[in-house]
């Protein structure tokens, strides 16, 4: 997701504001928080905030249609993306409750063609650990494609060949498709569309009169359109037939009908209890290790209380919902623009307000060599690595090859992760040397080891203007981008399309990149004249200058 600069900087600054004590003043906080974050004149959210089933926050920002200029209101209807899948997660629960399926039961017992179905069972299915391909990640889910309705077979059958990604049961990645298998055996247990089941079983009971499986002809009342940001304005979101999210997040809601859908599912009205207690559970790989998503819920906590929750992000849409079953507290985020500020911040800094927990950061300042003591590669318990780098002045924290975050020092081995609500706590040996980190924040922990490798300092060095306007012009990789490299007010910038990131100098003719992991080396010729670059990203590519600005 996308958020514009300015919105960028009010939302952080309002994080930090002082946190009062009493509920109105609770309100306020929540006023400004959400205010900065949906500016009057840009799509809009609607937030609802209750505990024990009484509505403590309701609200409607921003704009519902801009070529109407019709302001949001509290009842607006929004795509709700993946959050749908909860809902096919207790279809599946109430199926099985009734003796028609088990969850150990193969793929093969309902579509019995279905090539390695025989290895996967349902509940795998449920947990994203079957190894089936993620079919809207396929080069040939193109613009096209998406525009196209499909039947649910021939949905499954739009996957259904491609290899595994991994073995049922030995690793976790998140896949729509598995949750569009779900839904098509959930049509061939009962004989009825997805649609039609999800509405007689769920939505009519439930009184959930704002709840719809999407459809392009349909009226729908308050339905809202959504929006996309590109470059410097809004458009309306890119078109998607919406037989295509099926039952992975076809459906429509509002925070109303969602707060009714919650308040059965805690009283027992939509499956029982213990198989609540199943969904809400992280389930376990093979290798006993937790993967953070149970039954069409992700697992997580605000301020150490468990959350239960998901987000869902489709065409000009993103919609989260959260709910702390201990202490019966929910939140409900809808918005009708992709570049939406993320919900997860924003409802668990609410929700920490209002369990007297708030997030509250102050920064300490820390000398090179305190920060150097934290400089490594660390390995995680998927295999997986982060680096920690000293980088001008600054702790960076990254993925090989990814994008970066500073680390904000608040403690003797305690660091917030930048603009997040997750922090790194730091463990050392007897000797004082740092070997491992836990990440901590609204998911389940993350444990860091780390290894021998060898991470380098990289600090910036003094080159004037003059010398910075030599490399300046475009580059071509081939294959590849036009990659430009600019001046601006004495330091150098790479830009590819509208996306812009400093170049540090730290050698002769080498740069680092602020916010990436890459480093741009300049290529001369035997008379000192740029030729070209080069670029390190988990690899190598060269590419030649084609229009010098510097000469």
């Amino acid at each position: 997701m996308k958020i514009s600069s300015t919105a960028f900087l009010c939302l952080i600054m309002a994080f930090y504001l002082p946190v009062p004590a009493t509920g109105q003043d609770n309100i306020k906080l929540f006023d400004s928080l959400l205010t900065s974050s949906f500016p009057a004149n840009e799509p809009g959210g609607v937030v609802l905030i209750a505990r024990n089933n009484q509505v403590l926050y309701r609200k409607a920002l921003g704009k519902a249609n801009l070529e109407l200029n019709i302001d949001m209101q509290p009842d607006q209807v929004f795509r709700l993306g993946s959050v749908t899948k909860q809902f096919t997660a207790c279809a599946i629960l109430t199926l099985a409750q009734q003796g028609k399926l088990s969850l150990q039961d193969p793929v093969t017992r309902f579509i019995p063609d279905y090539p390695r179905g025989a290895d996967i069972h349902i509940a795998q299915l449920l947990t994203h650990t079957a190894g089936i391909k993620n079919y809207t990640g396929l080069s040939k889910f193109t613009r096209e494609q998406q525009r196209q309705d499909l039947s649910a077979r021939e949905l499954v059958d739009f996957f259904r060949n491609e290899p595994l990604d991994f073995e049922p049961g030995t690793a976790f990645s998140y896949s729509n498709s598995g949750y569009v298998l779900l839904g098509y055996i959930i049509e061939q247990i009962t004989g009825k569309s997805y649609a039609t089941y999800i509405n007689e079983n769920f939505f009519q009971p439930l009184s959930m009169t704002h709840s719809f499986y999407d459809d392009a002809v349909t009226i729908i009342p308050q339905r809202v359109p959504g929006y996309k940001y590109t470059g410097n304005h809004y458009e309306n979101a890119g078109f998607l037939s919406m037989t295509l999210p099926y039952a992975a997040g076809s459906l429509l809601s509002n925070a109303d009908d969602l707060l009714k859908w919650y308040q059965a599912l805690m009283s027992g009205k939509v499956v029982s209890h213990a198989a609540l207690e199943k969904a809400y559970a992280s389930s376990r790989l093979s290798n006993g290790r937790l993967t953070g998503y149970g039954y069409g819920w992700a697992i997580g906590n605000v301020q150490g209380s468990r959350s239960i929750k998901h987000i869902g992000i489709v065409n000009g849409f993103v919609a989260y919902v959260v709910y702390l079953p201990d202490e019966k507290l929910f939140a409900a985020i809808l918005t009708n623009r992709e570049n939406a500020p993320d919900p997860d911040i924003l409802a668990s800094r609410m929700l920490a307000t209002l369990l007297s927990k708030p997030y509250d950061y102050t920064e300490i300042t820390l000398t090179e060599s305190e920060r150097s003591a934290y400089q490594h590669t660390y390995v995680l318990e998927d295999g997986s690595r982060k680096t920690v780098a000293c980088q001008d002045g600054n702790l960076m924290y990254y993925n090989p090859g990814a994008l970066k975050a500073r680390l904000i020092p608040l403690g003797r081995d305690l660091f917030r992760i930048n603009a997040s609500l997750t922090n790194l706590r730091f463990e050392r040996n007897q000797k004082g040397q740092v070997t491992s980190f836990t990440q901590e924040g609204t998911e389940l922990p993350i444990k860091g080891i780390a290894n021998s490798d060898r991470v380098s300092t990289l600090k910036r060095i003094i080159v004037s203007p003059q010398q910075l306007s030599a490399y300046t012009g475009k580059y071509q990789f081939n294959p590849g981008p036009v990659f430009e490299v600019k001046l601006e007010d004495g330091r150098l910038y790479g830009q590819v399309g509208n996306d812009k990131k400093e170049l540090i100098p730290f050698e002769t003719h080498k740069f680092f990149a602020r916010d990436l992991d890459a480093v741009i080396i300049f290529n001369l010729n035997a008379q000192h004249h740029v030729t070209g670059l080069t670029k390190l990203q988990q690899g190598e590519m060269k590419a030649l200058i084609v229009d010098s600005h510097g000469h």
